[in-house]
Formats: C-alpha cells, sequence, structure tokens
C-alpha cells in the first residue's frame, strides 16, 4: 500500500479538519523509488495547485517512507494526489481510500477544511428520529370540517391515497385523511416505545394540499392540525418524554394560493400576484418570459419561486419575530430546510444565524440528495457544510449504500459510499446525520426491497400494489437487516412513520398513507425497539468511530468504537448460517438475521 487516506498512519487526523489545523501525509514507495524527490500536488478548490515536495524519513525492508505536514488555515475544499518524478508515477485514489500508482491521470483525494470552532447539538446525537407526515398519523377526532373549500375529507381511513394529474402531470393532494397535532401529542408514548428522542414534522403550516409545502401562511399553523396552542402543548409534553421537535422550513417557494401571492383572491387581494403595490411584491419574480407570468419552482404554477436575496423575505424569515424566530420561542428545536441545494448559501447562514440565537442547542439540517461537502448547484461550489451553514444534511448517500447492500450484495459500492461519507464530512455534521431508509419523496423501504423496480412505470401502475404471503415475509426480514444496519451507522437513524409496521406504497401519493392502527405487524418494530435499546444503553453510537471487521456479497461485519467501548455487528443477507466472532463473543447468526454485541470501557477509578 503506497498510501491511504482512512489509514492513521498515511494521513493523520482521519478525515475533514478543523480550519488551523496541521496535517500529515506519509507514502510508502518501493526501494527502487529512494533516490526519487515525490512530491505532495495539493490544489484549493478554483485555485491553481501547490507542489510540496515530501522528505524521506526512514527505510523499512523493502519500502522508503516519505513523509510531510501541511497546514491548512484556511477554509474549503482541498484536492491532491502525490508525484514520484519517477517514471511519470503518481498516485491518485482508489477504493477505501487506498492509492493506486499509475501513470495516467486518475480521481484526487478530498479534505475538507471547516470553520474553527464549528460544532453541532451535543443533545441530538445517540438519539433515534421519527419522521412524521401529520395528516396521515393519527386523528384525535374526526375533521368533517376542513375549514376551506376543495379539501375532501377521507373518513376511510384504510383507503389508498388520491391521485389527480395536475399543470405538469404531478398530484394535486387535495384529500386530507385528517391526522393533527393533538393526535401526534397521544401518540408519544407509542414513540417512546422506540425510543424516540426527535420528532421531525413535514410542514404543519396553513397550505392548501395535505403535503403542505405550498405554504398559505408561516404564521399560522393549518386549521385541520389544530391551533399554536396544540403546538405548544404538543412541544411540552414531548420535552417531558425528552422528545425533540424539528419543523420543516419550505422557504425556497410558496403557494400561489397564499397570503403572500393571493392568485385567487382567498386572502382579500392584497397578495403579490393582482397587487403591484403589494408589500411581498418584492419576494417574486414577474416576467412575460415565464409561461405563467412568474418564476415558480420546477414549472409549477401553483409554487411561486421566492427572491431568497429580497431584503424584506429575509428579514420576514430571519428577523426579530419572524419564522425562525417565532416557531423555536414557542417550543420547537430545530428547523429541516427543503431544497437547501436550491438556497443561497449566504441566506442559509442567515438562517443559522437565526436558529442559533435561540439557542446554540437548536438544530439545523438541510434537504441534500448527494454529497454535501463537494455538491455543485447554480453555478458555484456550495459551502453549507463548512461550518457557518446547516449542523448536518439528510443523508440520501447512507440510504442508497444500505439499499445496494441489502437489495444486490454490492459490497464495494456500499463501503465505499459510507466512508466516503465519514471521511469527507466535519465530524460534527457526521454525528448528527439524519439517516434513513424512506421518506415522503422515495418509496417506502419495503416496496422498493421486496416489490418490483418502479422504473418509468406511472402512478396507474403503481395504485393498489401490495405485497403478500411470501413476498411480504421476505419483505419484513430484509427491511429488518436495513434498519438494524441503518441504525448502527454514524448519525441519527430515522424512521419514517408506518415503515415499523412495514406500510407499502411506491412513490407519492402511495407513500403517504394513513398509519395503520389495527396492525399486528411488529416483525420490524420489534428490530427497531432492540436496535435503539442497544443505542440508548451504549455511548459508543453518539460520537463513535466506524471501521470495517469484514465485507463481501453475503455478509456485512461493522465496528463502532471510542474511549465508551465498542459495538460490532454482522448483517448476513445469504441463505446460509455464519459464525464468528463479535466483541470476543462466538456469535451464531441465522440466515437474513443480524447480531451484535457491545462492550463498555471499565471506568477509572
Amino acid at each position: 500500500m503506497y498510501y491511504n487516506s482512512q489509514d492513521l498512519f498515511h494521513k493523520t487526523p482521519f478525515g475533514a479538519v478543523e480550519q488551523m489545523s496541521d496535517v500529515t501525509f506519509t507514502i510508502k514507495l518501493p526501494e527502487l523509488f529512494r533516490f526519487a524527490a515525490p512530491r505532495l500536488i495539493i490544489q484549493k478548490d478554483g485555485d491553481d495547485t501547490v507542489h510540496y515536495t515530501m522528505e524521506m524519513t526512514h527505510q523499512e525492508q523493502n519500502e522508503v517512507v516519505f513523509k510531510i505536514c501541511i497546514p491548512f488555515n484556511t477554509v474549503g475544499l482541498y484536492y491532491y494526489y502525490f508525484d514520484t518524478y519517477q517514471d511519470y508515477n503518481k498516485i491518485y485514489k482508489g477504493y477505501l481510500g487506498e492509492g493506486d500508482m499509475t501513470t495516467k491521470q486518475g480521481e484526487m483525494y478530498q479534505l475538507t477544511v471547516f470553520e474553527k470552532g464549528f460544532e453541532t447539538p451535543q443533545d441530538f446525537t445517540g438519539d433515534v428520529m421519527y419522521q412524521i407526515f401529520p395528516d396521515r398519523f393519527y386523528e384525535s377526532k374526526p375533521h368533517t370540517d376542513l375549514h376551506f373549500e376543495n379539501r375532501v375529507y377521507r373518513e376511510n381511513k384504510k383507503g389508498e391515497p388520491y391521485f389527480w394529474a395536475n399543470e405538469i402531470g404531478g398530484q394535486l393532494n387535495f384529500d386530507f385523511f385528517g391526522g393533527d397535532l393533538q393526535g401526534i401529542t397521544e401518540k408519544i408514548p407509542y414513540l417512546k416505545e422506540m425510543e424516540v428522542g426527535i420528532i421531525y414534522l413535514n410542514p404543519i403550516f396553513e397550505a392548501h394540499s395535505n403535503h403542505r409545502y405550498n405554504t398559505a401562511d408561516y404564521m399560522k399553523i393549518d386549521p385541520v392540525l389544530g391551533t399554536k396552542k396544540d403546538f405548544i402543548t404538543l412541544c411540552k409534553t414531548a420535552k417531558k418524554h425528552n422528545i425533540k421537535i424539528i419543523l420543516d422550513g419550505v422557504f425556497s417557494h410558496t403557494g400561489s394560493d397564499s397570503l403572500y401571492f393571493d392568485i385567487g383572491s382567498r386572502y382579500g387581494g392584497k397578495g403579490a400576484h393582482n397587487n403591484p403595490e403589494s408589500k411581498y411584491r418584492s419576494w417574486y419574480d414577474f416576467s412575460t418570459d415565464y409561461p405563467c407570468g412568474y418564476r415558480s419552482w420546477w414549472g409549477f404554477f401553483s409554487l411561486p419561486e421566492v427572491d431568497e436575496n429580497s431584503p424584506d423575505f429575509r428579514k420576514f424569515i430571519c428577523g426579530e419575530k419572524g419564522v425562525i424566530d417565532t416557531w423555536l420561542s414557542l417550543g420547537a428545536d430545530g428547523f429541516r430546510l427543503d431544497v437547501a441545494d436550491e438556497l443561497p448559501d449566504d441566506f442559509i447562514e442567515d438562517i443559522r444565524t437565526a436558529v442559533k440565537k435561540c439557542g446554540t442547542d437548536k438544530l439545523l439540517l438541510g434537504e441534500v440528495w448527494e454529497d454535501a461537502t463537494n455538491k455543485f448547484s447554480y453555478g458555484s461550489r456550495r459551502t453549507y457544510l463548512l461550518g457557518k451553514g446547516l449542523d448536518s444534511v439528510m443523508n440520501y448517500p447512507f440510504r442508497d449504500a444500505v439499499i445496494s447492500f441489502i437489495k444486490t450484495g454490492d459490497i464495494s459500492y456500499t463501503v465505499e459510499t459510507i466512508f466516503s461519507i465519514c471521511e469527507n464530512y466535519p465530524k460534527p455534521a457526521v454525528d448528527t446525520l439524519m439517516n434513513f431508509l424512506s421518506t415522503h419523496d422515495t418509496e417506502r423501504i419495503i416496496t422498493n426491497l421486496a416489490d418490483e423496480e418502479i422504473n418509468s412505470r406511472d402512478r396507474y401502475w403503481q395504485s393498489g400494489r401490495k405485497l403478500t404471503g411470501t413476498q411480504l415475509e421476505h419483505g419484513r426480514r430484509v427491511v429488518s437487516l436495513a434498519y438494524a444496519l441503518l441504525f448502527f451507522l454514524p448519525g441519527i437513524p430515522c424512521v419514517y412513520y408506518g415503515d415499523e409496521i412495514a406500510m407499502q406504497g411506491y412513490k407519492d401519493p402511495f407513500n403517504r398513507g394513513y398509519f395503520d392502527w389495527d396492525s399486528k405487524d411488529t416483525q420490524v418494530l420489534n428490530t427497531v425497539k432492540t436496535m435503539a435499546k442497544i443505542r440508548k444503553e451504549n455511548p459508543v453510537f453518539k460520537k463513535g468511530n466506524i471501521s470495517i471487521i469484514k465485507a463481501d456479497f453475503e455478509i456485512l461485519c461493522l465496528r463502532r468504537y471510542d474511549e465508551t467501548g465498542i459495538a460490532e455487528i454482522c448483517v448476513n443477507r445469504s441463505g446460509k448460517t455464519i459464525n464468528l466472532e463479535l466483541c470476543g463473543e462466538t456469535v451464531e447468526v441465522l440466515p437474513y438475521e443480524y447480531a451484535v454485541r457491545c462492550t463498555r470501557s471499565k471506568k477509572k477509578k
């Protein structure tokens, strides 16, 4: 091995580093390179390359060791490789950080340097999160009065969500099952059975759809969900059970049918669409160049896009008594930013300032589907995970990694993805990653793992499909494996409501059914409870490091470790029994089962 960025012999410290840190790089070359003058080639993102000559320190048998220590004083992304300056050989990034020697161009290593002093809220580490789509969780009382016209009440909670086409082939979400805030409050004891410490709520503000991403009034709870008093009660009750509440912040667009835009004059005609003198006019971009006369989010006429650079809009969201201040003051513990990729970095920084002004213990998550450290969008490299913006992100890469292993056994992709994220992200962000298998934007995990691929099939094909018999039995088993693995990984595991009782469904709206409170399906639920209990009892899951014990097509064995102890897991996706050692104990792992063992460090007197 010439170099391995994930090996402390070759690179210290591991992974992303805090600004003003020194990083030591060490390479080993064959003895025939003893007269070489290798160089470390570093390029800060957007700058020219800098060449650093490495010093030979010693020789080990048939290898020569070269080393260099470099200070990194400026925040940003750095890319690097090694040039031996002998026979055109260079060392570029390979599998799991191992350096491949080649005479051809290769992939450069990434080093993330984040803001000095960047921290994330400690109270969130080690917790379990539960995502609730409010309309579909629990109705405390019948909501036959939906307060606004055009809403359809679904009295039959077993029914499939309706789907009607909107202006560009998406969904009009006008059917309401009546889930409310009081219902969530009543079900907190159920959540505590899974050791839930965080509830993430999809939007709860007044809006004229069941998903509520088309905000009508940021300062009001949607009347079907309840009132501000109900929200305060939920937050207070949650806190009595050591549960924190995270809200969905949708700040890239509003609804066209809203107080601010008011396309249909529902709110008195004072909105921006019909009134050029409206105080909200500067929030939006009106032009005949757009098909509907204004810039809209991804072409949805019902979602006029906001100009996040408007001073009035920013003050409304981030200012004193603004949206952030109001809801955090009423009891919320943080925000998840919808489509964070589409918000300017300096706007996210303003949001962070507003969030942290309400308490450094408040959390700011962002919706990002890729590696958040090197994301390039809207003409620039994004900086929201370098210490001045988000605390952390929704971790789609971990979701893809877990599904890939359970579904296909592609172990190379799985471990490369997991360890790449751990290496690229600031450690405080890793510890507060939102890890999940399903969300309101994806197929439910049991459908993904056990049913047919959706490919490009339409909603008529998706509608009504259900796993049954042996297919459903297999689905429960593999979903249990997936959740066991997810709960073991760094970050915060999140259960999408209903996944624990094997609820099924392809994409929107079929992944948003009403929670089946009559369900007796407990296999996945028992796995969630077991893993949640293990996490709670072993502090290694708060911030512990991760390494590989064994990884192949059939089994994945991982270790979490720090000064508090060690935890080891074996996930067996094969049809045969596996015998191996975990934490010094010989363990038998049955087909499609998992095993976890933990040891605690002895406290010094």
